[in-house]
């Protein structure tokens, strides 16, 4: 089916994304040993560390969204699926990705319309000045990735549901 395909390429995505924010989060992790190091040994913390570390955070989570959505990282309690099992949460999950897809959009839309006022809307860390326009840019493709991800997802749910099978892979 052509959505699996496409699913296939938004898991490869979303792995880049991954690779990404784990260089990341090696990045920050020797950051902070070195401004550690530089405020309790040296005396002297390092200017505008802060900032880096806040744009730095915000490439971690872009870098983590869309992979942890596909590989089930995030939060869920399942009380529907202890209820009601399957021939419940074939329905209630249509639901719940069609919602999810729309406020995921939705996000990554503002944060790409809010990424390209860029400087001239103050978007801006305090200390170095680093504009947010390509970390909000980053945000957005990391969220425009999930929102396409429960979209393909979809997809391939209703083309499972149309078989009649109430225990479809979810």
């Amino acid at each position: 089916m052509w959505a699996e395909t496409a699913l296939k390429w938004l898991d490869r995505a979303a792995g880049i994304l991954a690779a990404l924010g784990a260089a990341t989060v090696v990045f920050l992790t020797g950051l902070i040993v070195v401004q550690v190091f530089s405020r309790y040994v040296l005396g002297a913390p390092i200017f505008g560390a802060e900032d880096v570390v806040r744009m730095a955070l915000a490439v971690v989570v872009a870098g983590s969204i869309a992979y942890g959505a596909r590989h089930g990282a995030h939060v869920n309690v399942d009380v529907i699926r202890q209820l009601g099992g399957r021939r419940l949460t074939r329905y209630t999950d249509l639901a719940v990705k069609v919602g999810g897809a729309a406020i995921v959009g939705t996000t990554a839309f503002a944060l790409w319309e809010e990424g390209t006022c860029g400087f001239r809307c103050g978007d801006f860390t305090d200390n170095l000045n680093i504009v947010h326009t390509p970390f909000y840019n980053l945000l957005a493709i990391g969220m425009g990735v999930y929102a396409l991800i429960l979209a393909f997802e979809l997809i391939i749910q209703l083309a499972r549901f149309a078989d009649g099978n109430p225990e479809q892979k979810r």
